[in-house]
């Protein structure tokens, strides 16, 4: 990506880090969301922000783009993710999973075209999902409190700066591009990833009284199976508000 757009973004997740530690609890709320007025106003802003003009982007590129190429958009970008998937299931010490996903990766960039089709999960090599939050999880750093970031969205205050990392060190910056180049690259994949939760927003709108509880609630859950492979250990007492949504000690689980 091109490197101005690159350091914004470190430095926006680094920042909302630091906005997190210095936060106060506000009183009996949520344990797992003890800076609920700072990430409620941040979710607004980047509700704004969405609706004037992700969303309208990904509903052009949806309505306009053919499905079968929009098919092979989210294919190629899947393909450059499963390298640092295996990277971070290397750094996790699963070596078995990361050999699957370099074997994607050299499967699809050669009979899938580029990473255009998929035709390694075709021949029963299946897909993982590993972020570098995900590989500080598994060594027992906690997630500590839910925190909603400017432009980016849900995390915690432990994958803020996981976040960072993801960005810093996406195979996009494997190829020598110009920043305007890259910049388009990132354009595209962002507008395919808005486009694929389209359907999901609808049922969110049409189900919940409070969006932001819900999507709250969700996406912890969901990060709690993602850290712990589908098989998270027992729910910590939220009465002690110092795990808030804790999800550390992987490594003994296992």
């Amino acid at each position: 990506m091109g490197s101005s757009l690159r350091v914004r973004l470190l430095l926006t997740c680094l920042l909302a880090g630091s906005l997190a530690g210095c936060a106060t609890t506000g009183g009996a709320g949520n344990p797992r969301d003890p800076y609920e007025s700072f990430n409620r106003s941040v979710y607004r802003f980047n509700d704004v922000v969405d609706r004037y003009t992700l969303k309208p982007a990904a509903q052009a590129y949806q309505r306009f783009v053919p499905e079968p190429a929009q098919l092979m958009v989210t294919s190629f970008f899947a393909n450059l993710d499963d390298l640092y998937t295996g990277a971070n299931n290397l750094l996790q010490a699963k070596p078995q999973a990361a050999l699957i996903d370099f074997s994607r990766f050299t499967v699809n960039s050669t009979l899938g075209f580029l990473g255009f089709a998929d035709v390694a999960s075709a021949i029963g090599m299946p897909k993982h999902y590993e972020d570098f939050g995900q590989t500080l999880g598994y060594w027992g750093v906690p997630s500590g409190a839910y925190l909603v970031i400017p432009l980016l969205g849900p995390s915690t205050v432990r994958d803020a700066p996981g976040r960072a990392v993801d960005i810093y060190a996406s195979p996009l910056g494997l190829y020598d591009l110009s920043a305007r180049a890259s910049n388009l690259l990132w354009g595209l994949r962002l507008t395919d990833a808005r486009a694929s939760l389209l359907e999901a927003e609808k049922v969110i709108q049409g189900a919940a009284l409070d969006p932001y509880s819900l999507i709250r609630d969700g996406w912890l859950q969901r990060r709690r199976n993602a850290v712990h492979d589908g098989n998270p250990p027992e729910e910590p007492d939220m009465e002690d508000d110092s795990g808030y949504s804790d999800d550390s000690g992987y490594s003994d689980s296992k």
